[in-house]
């Protein structure tokens, strides 16, 4: 069965993850204590209606103290047979306080003689013990719900597959490079179809950029060096039982070249593997 931890900021979107999981068969608990998982992992043995799996949600309402033993508590005697894999799920400082605002809730940390901002980075301290075991990053700061809901659904739907869930994806460096990125390649050096008037409105999925792109010599040097490169390493990292791996190409705008490369590589290494997912962040 998978056991799925879901943890991360507040407001970074841990309840949509966990309505997501909800949606495609997992059984989903929110806030429960540390070391209250095992007992809840065994009665749910019990249930007869069978699950996709389990998803519990795990945040700073959570006693510190538990927190900070959090590896303790789960590999104790007794609960190393769980087999379990972390979400995390991160944000910028911007995005948060910008979301705080707008739905007007309250931060947990937050009171009185604490600001937002510190109540924020208060959670980051506290959050360490769990950030530090994540299998699978998602950063937040440049996603809504519905791509959310997309991302979660996708890497995760198929995590009982051994094959390791890889995810390439295209980024504007104007945005903010993705934090949750294994691997970061920067494109913005190649010739860039912005600057030509009659290639600008159209993205490097379109028949006119790709023909304009692969006339270019340093960007076929580009992509052939960087799928040699992957073709060397992710294997390795497969091989190390790694269950999700990232890759990100940026360009300026996250429209022509990066989108581009990534259409490129996810061709090069679907056949073997399977479970790739791509993403062009900022294309919309």
């Amino acid at each position: 069965m998978n056991i799925i931890i879901v943890s991360g900021l507040s407001g970074s979107g841990k309840s949509v993850a966990l309505n997501t999981l909800e949606d495609i068969g997992y059984y989903c608990v929110d806030n429960l204590p540390i070391s209250m998982i095992e007992r809840f992992i065994a009665e749910i043995d019990q249930v007869t209606t069978p699950v996709e799996g389990i998803a519990v949600g795990i945040d700073v309402r959570n006693l510190s103290t538990q927190i900070e033993s959090f590896d303790d508590i789960l590999n104790s005697p007794g609960k190393q047979d769980i087999k379990y894999q972390i979400l995390f799920l991160r944000c910028n400082n911007q995005a948060l306080l910008k979301r705080f605002s707008e739905t007007r809730r309250r931060h947990p940390l937050s009171n009185s003689h604490t600001s937002l901002q510190e109540a924020i980075n208060n959670e980051k301290t506290l959050l360490e013990p769990i950030a530090g075991k994540a299998d699978l990053f998602i950063d937040t700061s440049n996603t809504n719900v519905h791509q959310l809901r997309d991302l979660v659904r996708r890497r995760i739907e198929h995590s009982e597959d051994e094959t390791m869930s890889l995810l390439f994806e295209s980024f504007g460096y104007k945005q903010g490079i993705p934090s949750d990125a294994d691997f970061v390649f920067d494109a913005r050096c190649l010739p860039n179809p912005y600057w030509d008037v009659q290639l600008r409105e159209f993205t490097g999925q379109d028949p006119e950029v790709i023909t304009f792109l692969e006339k270019q010599p340093q960007v076929i040097s580009m992509r052939n060096q960087i799928r040699d490169y992957l073709a060397t390493w992710v294997p390795e990292f497969a091989r190390a039982s790694r269950s999700y791996l990232t890759v990100a190409i940026g360009c300026t705008g996250g429209r022509h070249r990066s989108v581009y490369l990534i259409e490129e590589l996810a061709r090069a290494f679907r056949k073997g593997y399977p479970n790739l997912v791509i993403r062009h962040r900022d294309l919309a």
